[in-house]
């Protein structure tokens, strides 16, 4: 192979790599009342109305980390019903609905449990 073949093919597979295709992602932060986050909260998303109400079909579920945070990749660009619950508390009656989600974006909520 010659250098310039060998320099080309390079550069391409440094450029590949490089470039990297974002998937449609959910970052929840949970806090409670006081504004603290929460840790152990299980968060479930939903994508209608329906299933949101009986509580099937969940189309992705997470538990918040230390930080209070569950993420959530590869999911579709619509808007999601959520519910998170914690022990005794949950983000009942808070229009728990995100907005459309961003295509091949990273996008961000902060949920409020009682």
């Amino acid at each position: 192979m010659t250098m310039k073949k060998l320099t080309f093919f390079t550069l391409c597979a440094l450029l590949l790599l490089s470039f990297q295709i974002i998937k449609t992602q959910l970052t929840v932060t949970v806090r409670n009342e006081l504004g603290n986050t929460e840790e152990g909260a299980t968060v479930m998303l939903f994508e209608r109305e329906a299933d949101y109400k009986s509580e099937t079909n969940i189309a992705a579920q997470g538990v918040t980390d230390k930080k209070g945070v569950a993420k959530f990749k590869d999911l579709k660009a619509i808007s999601y019903y959520i519910i998170v619950r914690k022990d005794d508390k949950d983000n009942a009656g808070g229009g728990e609905q995100t907005s459309k989600l961003e295509a091949n974006k990273i996008n961000k909520i902060t949920v409020v449990i009682q």
